[in-house]
Formats: C-alpha cells, structure tokens, sequence
C-alpha cells in the first residue's frame, strides 16, 4: 500500500557555468569511494558543464594519466575516458608551499584557456588535523583570492565532517575560515542531509495536511533515532580512536536526524529559512549534564576493538553509544528521544521511528488492543523509504485486531533510490546553494550538547561496557529505554 507518492525535487538547478574543484586528499577513501565517482555519475547525466577541471592533490607522485587510472571501480565504465580528460594532478605535501605555488600556475592556464576567473571550489577530504596546515597555505599563496578582479567571491571552500573535535576546536576552525572566507562560501559537509529521504521528510511533513496536526506531544509518546553498522573501524583505526563514535557520528549524522523530526515548519522554502529552524531545533536540545550522564547515557565498545590495526590495546574509546534526552519547545516538550548508534552491530541501517500514544477506543476494550500502536518510520537506509503501522482486523469471522504495515519505498514506486547523497552535495557546492549544509551556529548547538556528556565521561569512574560483535547493543541500552516501560523497535 502507497502512504506518500510525491516526488521530491527542492529545487531544478542548471550547472552552465564553468568551475575548477580542488580535492585535497585525492588518493584517500573518500575521493576513491565517493567523491570521484559522484562526480563521475554527474558527468554520466550531463549535469556538468561542457567545460570543468578536476585537481587532484595528494602527496602521491602520479601523472594526470596515472591519476585518471586510479579509479578502478567506475574507469571501466564506456563514458570514463572523456570524463579523465577533465582529470588532473598536483603532487604536493599539505604542509609545504611548493605544491600550492604549482597549482596557482595551473589554475592560471585554466583560466586563461576560457578567457574568464573560473569558480574555484576547495574541497577538503582529509583528517581534520591537515585543515589548519591547507588553509594557512591557501592564505599564503592567495589561491583562496581567485585570480583576481573579484573573483574571490565565488571560491568556495567545502570541509567534510567530523568538524572539530570538541567546542573550542570548532569554534577555532570557524574562526579561522571567517579570515579566509563568508559565510556564504562556506560548505560544512555532512552528507547525510543529501540523502533523499532526509530531503524528503520536509515535504512529507508539510505538503501531507494529515500529518502536521499529530506531529507533536499530544499525541507522539517518545521518538527513536537508531542509526547501526555491522561493519567495524576497518583501516580507519587512527583517526577514529580517541575520537569514539558520539563525536564521529551523533554529533553530525544523528543531530540531522533529530533536527529533521524537531523542527518547525520553515518561514520560507529558502536557504536561511531551512537553517533557521534546524539550527533552532538543536539549540532547543535540552543538555545532559554532566551530573546526568551515568543516568541517561549508555557507552559501550565491541569485543575485540581493542585489537583493531592502530588501536590503543588499553583504548576506552566508545563503539557504541544510546541515549534519552528532552526538548525544550512547545510542540515536544516532555516527549523523550531516544538515540543508539554502533559499530559491529546485528544489521546495517538508518532509521527514525514516531511512536504515538497507544489507546485503545472503548469498542475494543473486551477484544483488547494490540500493546504495539502506530508508529511512523523513516528508513534513511537501507531501502529508502517511509512505513506506518496501524490496527487492522484479522482475516476470519471473530474479531480480532493485529498491527500491519503500510509501506512507501523509492525503489518500487520510482524505479529508483534516487539521487546520491554525495551527488547532491556535489551539485549543491558547485550551484552555490548552501540550504543542506550546516552552519556555524548550528555546529555550536551541538558540540555544546555533546561536550557536556563527554565531561560527564571524564567525571566518571564507571568502565565503559564490552558487547558482543552482531549483537543490538550492551544490554544496558536496553535496559535505558525500558525503565521508562517502552521499548527499542526492531
């Protein structure tokens, strides 16, 4: 059974207009994985302009060829060796002028190969602790200028998440983005924002009339946010010990999540009416402090982490973290959250679940209602779609009441999961729209909220819990949800 049929189109842009995209760290994960073969899917749909450059900048010594032989997973695709003639490379260490200096001759026979000030768009795919060294070095050789005659007004500079460690480091990035660039070219990359049902929750929210009414405390009882892998830390050992999963994940992906739920609706379908009230819903977070954390927060490690490549043998660094927290605002005031995201979990998937108020109308009393209700759940992934339980009666001449699903999925409704969240990010960079990415006050907000459970952390004796691998969780974040007399869906 169909419960949404629109489509989601925000907004038809036209990329015309051409650009240079600078990838530092070109040879990492993220470019490998993502980044390149986005853009390569852009180019597929001939939704690039007829004349783009692509810089690659790594430490690697390689040619232009080389570089455009360094995708294996989409070079064999028929339509690669046009989209590699638009590839290029610049070796270069991030904390060294040389390489900058060589760029800037490039780009400058870009420039005068179209006769104009190409957009330059600075995206940054490399651990955080390379920022500091690529922007002091985008100062000195003033690559962040343009080439000149204004042009800086339309570079744009793009970091990836995690942003910051802590407030004061995201504060001090801020700060240091704010003497090289506006906030307007600015790109705080979360990806999560493109993914299309994320997108797709506003127009579920405020084009369906039926639903704006219930969304809120009189009639929702609490809000699940799960977000699992089964997958561990892989080769990411040194970056993500002694960062630990509430900083990597929930202070981004899970905050979105939640912001996407909270919010109000916007004054205008713009870009600073959409982050107006996103970034209003995180600030109406109410903290766990510090006092609270034992109470409200569970942090747990799976067995054998510690015997991951690059990870400390005596690490207390969390896999896995499970939360309850309040909001401070009218339409959910009292209403609990409920937040859980690990690594080496049972499945892999994304989901947001509104469980509403059982009741159970006087016509069924001596029958009995089921003791599960309705509830409304966002899969953001896998199968990207939107379900709603409800009460039926069972087939048979006695009656009888039993939950059932009624489902909507992208796949089978449109023949497609839609476009890809980094393929919308790419195209939002480039166009210049700013709408799905987060701005500074919103990454307060929540480093803020964040900051508060890690001290509590700090401030505690408590040891963190071993799990096992493909289980749900430790047991104590069952135990969270359920001292409350709910219950986690799964």
């Amino acid at each position: 059974m169909l419960l949404v049929t629109c489509n989601v189109e925000f907004y038809n842009v036209i990329m015309d207009s051409p650009f240079v995209f600078i990838l530092f760290g070109a040879t990492g994960d993220l470019a490998k994985n993502k980044l390149i073969p986005a853009l390569f899917t852009l180019f597929t749909k001939k939704e690039l302009p007829q004349d783009f450059f692509i810089f690659g900048f790594s430490r690697r010594e390689m040619t232009d060829e080389e570089f455009g032989e360094f995708f294996p997973e989409v070079s064999a695709h028929p339509a690669w060796q046009d989209f590699a003639t638009h590839l290029h490379y610049q070796q270069g260490l991030f904390d060294e002028e040389k390489g900058y200096i060589e760029l800037v001759e490039k780009l400058k026979s870009c420039d005068e190969k179209l006769g104009a000030c190409i957009t330059r768009i600075f995206y940054l795919a490399t651990p955080p602790s390379n920022y500091d060294a690529i922007l002091q070095n985008l100062i000195n050789t003033k690559l962040s200028e343009g080439c000149g005659q204004g042009s800086s007004k339309w570079t744009r500079i793009a970091i990836e998440k995690p942003f910051g460690k802590d407030l004061a480091t995201a504060k001090a990035l801020d700060s240091t983005l704010a003497t090289i660039f506006e906030e307007r070219q600015i790109f705080r990359v979360d990806h999560y924002l493109g993914k299309e049902t994320i997108q797709n929750l506003l127009v579920f929210r405020f084009a369906n009339g039926i639903f704006d009414p219930i969304w809120n405390k009189e009639y929702i009882d609490h809000v699940q946010i799960t977000w699992s892998e089964e997958k561990g830390v892989g080769t990411r050992g040194s970056f993500f010990d002694g960062v630990g999963l509430l900083r990597d994940t929930a202070q981004n992906h899970l905050m979105q999540l939640y912001a996407a739920i909270a919010m109000e609706m916007p004054k205008s379908f713009s870009k600073e009416g959409v982050r107006d009230v996103r970034a209003a819903a995180i600030k109406d977070i109410i903290p766990i402090e510090p006092e609270q954390v034992g109470e409200r927060v569970v942090r747990g490690q799976y067995d054998g982490y510690r015997e991951e490549k690059n990870v400390d043998p005596n690490s207390s660094t969390e896999t896995f973290v499970a939360l309850k927290f309040f909001v401070n605002s009218e339409r959910f005031r009292d209403v609990p959250f409920y937040m859980r995201a690990g690594k080496k979990l049972a499945k892999s998937e994304t989901t947001i679940s509104l469980v509403f108020r059982q009741t159970c109308h006087i016509l069924f009393k001596e029958i009995g209602c089921p003791e599960d209700g309705n509830v409304l759940t966002i899969r953001i992934q896998p199968n990207e779609g939107i379900s709603l339980r409800i009460i039926a009666k069972t087939p048979g001449s006695h009656l009888a009441l039993q939950p059932t699903e009624m489902h909507f999925n992208y796949k089978e409704q449109f023949g497609t999961q839609g476009t890809g969240a980094y393929e919308k990010v790419l195209t939002d960079i480039i166009t210049g729209d700013q709408m799905l990415f987060n701005r500074s006050d919103e990454l307060e907000a929540s480093w803020t909220f964040i900051e508060k459970i890690t001290k509590g952390w700090e401030n505690s004796e408590s040891k963190i819990i071993t799990y096992e691998q493909e289980s749900n969780g430790p047991k104590e974040a069952d135990e969270l949800i359920e001292k409350d007399g709910k219950k986690w869906i799964e």
